[in-house]
Protein backbone atom coordinates (compact mmCIF):
# COMPACT_ATOMS: atom_id res chain seq x y z
CA UNK A 1 0.00 0.00 0.00
CA UNK A 2 2.75 2.32 0.75
CA UNK A 3 4.31 2.11 -2.68
CA UNK A 4 0.59 2.28 -4.45
CA UNK A 5 0.58 5.90 -2.16
CA UNK A 6 4.41 6.86 -3.54
CA UNK A 7 3.56 6.08 -7.32
CA UNK A 8 -0.03 7.89 -6.96
CA UNK A 9 1.78 11.22 -5.37
CA UNK A 10 4.70 11.01 -7.69
CA UNK A 11 2.54 10.17 -10.72
CA UNK A 12 -0.03 12.64 -9.38
CA UNK A 13 2.41 15.65 -9.19
CA UNK A 14 3.76 14.94 -12.94
CA UNK A 15 0.41 15.04 -14.66
CA UNK A 16 -0.44 17.97 -12.73
CA UNK A 17 2.96 19.87 -14.34
CA UNK A 18 2.40 18.23 -17.53
CA UNK A 19 -1.26 19.49 -17.72
CA UNK A 20 0.38 22.89 -17.39
CA UNK A 21 2.44 22.68 -20.27
CA UNK A 22 -0.15 20.66 -22.17
CA UNK A 23 -2.98 23.09 -21.47
CA UNK A 24 -0.19 26.41 -23.27
CA UNK A 25 0.34 24.41 -26.08
CA UNK A 26 -3.64 23.55 -26.66
CA UNK A 27 -4.13 27.33 -25.83
CA UNK A 28 -1.67 28.91 -28.29
CA UNK A 29 -1.34 26.23 -31.29
CA UNK A 30 -4.73 24.85 -30.95
CA UNK A 31 -7.37 27.07 -29.23
CA UNK A 32 -6.34 30.58 -30.97
CA UNK A 33 -5.90 28.83 -34.40
CA UNK A 34 -8.05 25.64 -35.06
CA UNK A 35 -10.58 25.90 -32.93
CA UNK A 36 -11.06 29.96 -32.32
CA UNK A 37 -14.39 29.56 -33.76
CA UNK A 38 -15.28 28.24 -30.53
CA UNK A 39 -12.61 30.32 -28.31
CA UNK A 40 -13.07 33.58 -29.47
CA UNK A 41 -16.35 33.43 -27.18
CA UNK A 42 -13.76 34.03 -24.36
CA UNK A 43 -12.31 36.74 -25.56
CA UNK A 44 -15.31 38.58 -25.93
CA UNK A 45 -18.12 39.54 -23.31
CA UNK A 46 -20.25 37.12 -22.52
CA UNK A 47 -23.83 37.13 -22.33
CA UNK A 48 -25.40 34.90 -19.88
CA UNK A 49 -23.48 31.68 -17.54
CA UNK A 50 -22.09 30.12 -20.00
CA UNK A 51 -19.85 31.17 -23.14
CA UNK A 52 -19.05 28.57 -26.25
CA UNK A 53 -15.63 28.10 -24.99
CA UNK A 54 -17.10 26.48 -22.10
CA UNK A 55 -17.46 23.53 -23.75
CA UNK A 56 -13.58 22.69 -24.30
CA UNK A 57 -13.08 22.55 -20.43
CA UNK A 58 -14.88 19.40 -20.92
CA UNK A 59 -12.24 17.61 -23.73
CA UNK A 60 -9.90 16.33 -20.73
CA UNK A 61 -12.84 14.70 -17.89
CA UNK A 62 -13.09 11.41 -19.84
CA UNK A 63 -9.55 11.10 -19.77
CA UNK A 64 -9.46 11.83 -16.43
CA UNK A 65 -12.00 9.51 -15.17
CA UNK A 66 -10.90 6.57 -17.24
CA UNK A 67 -7.33 6.49 -15.84
CA UNK A 68 -9.19 6.80 -12.15
CA UNK A 69 -11.45 4.17 -13.40
CA UNK A 70 -8.55 1.88 -14.41
CA UNK A 71 -6.82 2.70 -10.95
CA UNK A 72 -9.66 1.20 -9.58
CA UNK A 73 -10.67 -1.76 -10.80
CA UNK A 74 -8.07 -2.48 -13.59
CA UNK A 75 -5.32 -5.22 -13.66
CA UNK A 76 -3.34 -5.02 -10.01
CA UNK A 77 0.43 -3.97 -10.65
CA UNK A 78 2.25 -0.75 -11.58
CA UNK A 79 0.32 0.56 -14.60
CA UNK A 80 -2.63 0.57 -12.59
CA UNK A 81 -1.12 2.89 -9.98
CA UNK A 82 0.60 4.92 -12.61
CA UNK A 83 -2.82 5.23 -14.02
CA UNK A 84 -4.72 6.28 -11.17
CA UNK A 85 -2.10 8.62 -9.88
CA UNK A 86 -2.56 10.65 -12.96
CA UNK A 87 -6.06 10.79 -13.47
CA UNK A 88 -6.14 11.96 -10.14
CA UNK A 89 -3.23 14.80 -11.11
CA UNK A 90 -5.64 15.43 -14.13
CA UNK A 91 -8.53 16.00 -11.99
CA UNK A 92 -6.63 18.46 -9.62
CA UNK A 93 -5.44 20.33 -12.48
CA UNK A 94 -8.78 20.69 -13.85
CA UNK A 95 -10.12 21.69 -10.46
CA UNK A 96 -7.23 24.27 -9.75
CA UNK A 97 -7.95 25.43 -13.24
CA UNK A 98 -11.57 25.95 -12.70
CA UNK A 99 -10.95 27.53 -9.39
CA UNK A 100 -8.37 30.03 -10.73
CA UNK A 101 -9.26 30.63 -14.51
CA UNK A 102 -12.66 31.33 -14.19
CA UNK A 103 -13.32 31.88 -10.25
CA UNK A 104 -10.07 34.46 -9.66
CA UNK A 105 -9.01 35.58 -13.21
CA UNK A 106 -12.64 35.94 -14.65
CA UNK A 107 -15.09 36.25 -11.49
CA UNK A 108 -17.08 33.50 -12.50
CA UNK A 109 -16.68 31.58 -9.14
CA UNK A 110 -16.87 33.75 -5.69
CA UNK A 111 -13.13 33.18 -4.92
CA UNK A 112 -11.52 36.64 -5.25
CA UNK A 113 -9.73 35.60 -1.90
CA UNK A 114 -7.23 33.48 -3.52
CA UNK A 115 -5.69 37.25 -4.65
CA UNK A 116 -4.30 36.91 -1.38
CA UNK A 117 -1.95 34.71 -1.90
CA UNK A 118 0.96 36.64 -3.98
CA UNK A 119 1.48 34.17 -6.43
CA UNK A 120 -1.94 33.63 -7.41
CA UNK A 121 -2.94 37.81 -7.60
CA UNK A 122 0.14 37.65 -10.16
CA UNK A 123 -0.91 34.54 -12.29
CA UNK A 124 -4.23 36.46 -12.61
CA UNK A 125 -2.54 39.15 -13.52
CA UNK A 126 -0.90 37.61 -16.04
CA UNK A 127 -3.53 35.37 -17.70
CA UNK A 128 -5.04 39.16 -18.10
CA UNK A 129 -2.23 40.59 -20.28
CA UNK A 130 -3.08 37.63 -22.40
CA UNK A 131 -6.62 38.85 -22.58
CA UNK A 132 -5.55 42.27 -23.44
CA UNK A 133 -3.01 41.15 -26.43
CA UNK A 134 -3.87 38.06 -27.51
CA UNK A 135 -0.70 37.02 -26.59
CA UNK A 136 1.35 34.81 -24.64
CA UNK A 137 1.20 33.47 -21.75
CA UNK A 138 -1.10 31.18 -23.06
CA UNK A 139 -0.40 28.99 -19.99
CA UNK A 140 -2.25 29.69 -16.81
CA UNK A 141 0.29 28.82 -13.62
CA UNK A 142 3.35 29.40 -14.82
CA UNK A 143 2.17 32.68 -17.02
CA UNK A 144 4.13 35.09 -14.31
CA UNK A 145 6.95 33.63 -15.35
CA UNK A 146 6.47 34.12 -18.72
CA UNK A 147 5.73 37.79 -18.97
CA UNK A 148 8.71 38.43 -16.46
CA UNK A 149 10.97 36.42 -18.94
CA UNK A 150 9.46 38.71 -21.61
CA UNK A 151 10.16 41.59 -20.04
CA UNK A 152 13.91 40.62 -18.52
CA UNK A 153 14.34 39.88 -22.36
CA UNK A 154 13.41 43.46 -23.47
CA UNK A 155 10.22 42.17 -25.06
CA UNK A 156 7.14 42.99 -24.13
CA UNK A 157 3.43 41.30 -24.53
CA UNK A 158 2.09 41.42 -28.13
CA UNK A 159 -0.99 39.91 -29.81
CA UNK A 160 -0.38 37.23 -31.36
CA UNK A 161 -0.92 36.73 -35.16
CA UNK A 162 -4.70 36.01 -35.10
CA UNK A 163 -4.92 39.72 -32.99
CA UNK A 164 -2.49 41.42 -35.41
CA UNK A 165 -5.22 39.68 -38.20
CA UNK A 166 -8.53 40.11 -36.81
CA UNK A 167 -8.19 42.08 -33.58
CA UNK A 168 -10.65 39.46 -32.09
CA UNK A 169 -8.55 38.59 -29.35
CA UNK A 170 -8.46 41.80 -27.54
CA UNK A 171 -10.77 41.15 -24.41
CA UNK A 172 -13.91 43.48 -23.99
CA UNK A 173 -14.13 41.99 -20.55
CA UNK A 174 -12.86 44.23 -18.39
CA UNK A 175 -10.43 41.63 -16.53
CA UNK A 176 -7.65 43.79 -18.44
CA UNK A 177 -8.53 46.51 -15.05
CA UNK A 178 -5.52 46.59 -12.86
CA UNK A 179 -3.43 44.93 -14.33
CA UNK A 180 -0.24 44.70 -12.27
CA UNK A 181 1.92 41.93 -13.24
CA UNK A 182 5.01 42.80 -10.60
CA UNK A 183 7.78 40.40 -10.03
CA UNK A 184 7.07 37.02 -10.84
Amino acid sequence: MMLSLVVWIVTALAAFAAMEGWAAFLHGKVWHRALWSVHRSHHTKRRGLFERNDALSFLHAPIATGLILYGCVGVPGPLREAAFGFGLGMTAFGVAYVLVHDGLVHRRLPVSGLARLPYLARVRDAHRVHHSTGGPPYGLFLGPLVVARRAAAGGHATGGARAARTGDAVDTTGAERDIHVGNA
